[in-house]
């Protein structure tokens, strides 16, 4: 397979071959499990320990960003 959709032929439809049904359904999961509830999380009702912690890393991310002179 060459990609993750591939064009019916005579049409303008694509559909996702096996590879794209995989990786839509790996990264779909990755969102509602992971990122969602991370994207969340610094903000109430999560717990204050959370949030504090969130705040940290991100701090200590934009500290190393900034000694590496890198754009955020």
């Amino acid at each position: 397979m060459k990609g993750l959709i591939v064009r019916l032929p005579h049409s303008n439809t694509y559909v996702l071959t096996d590879d794209g049904q995989r990786f839509a359904i790996f990264y779909t999961k990755i969102h509602n499990r992971l990122l969602r509830p991370l994207l969340a999380a610094d903000q109430p009702p999560a717990p204050l320990a959370v949030r504090q912690a969130l705040r940290t890393l991100h701090r200590a991310v934009e500290d190393y960003l900034a000694d590496a002179h890198v754009a955020a």
